[in-house]
């Protein structure tokens, strides 16, 4: 496999142009955010910055994606209950609930 390397210059105050094609891997533009980091193996790794608007980040949250991953699971194994309409639904929901509070 060929590879490709692209050449830029440190700059002062540490500045170095980010190559237009390297650029384009990343999908950067002009006041994108890029992070740097150092893998396993030592070497230096760019990425883009991918910024979580606050109103958003519950659902990067590890419990929330963890909650995602089992629902996922379940949809795929067939797990599911279906109901004609949403008042079946919390009519189901509520006997659970019963139940649950009756072997309390």
């Amino acid at each position: 496999m060929d590879q490709t390397f692209y050449k830029t210059r440190l700059r002062t105050k540490g500045q170095v142009t980010v190559p237009q094609e390297i650029r384009n891997v990343l999908g950067a533009s002009e006041g994108d955010d890029l992070v740097f980091y150092v893998d396993d193996r030592g070497q230096v790794i760019i990425a883009r910055a991918k910024i979580i608007p606050p109103d958003q980040a519950w659902f990067w949250s590890e419990r929330w994606q963890r909650m995602e991953r089992e629902a996922q699971a379940d949809l795929e194994q067939g797990r599911v209950v279906e109901y004609p309409n949403v008042q079946d639904a919390i009519a189901a929901l509520d006997q659970i609930q019963g139940d649950e509070d009756a072997q309390d």
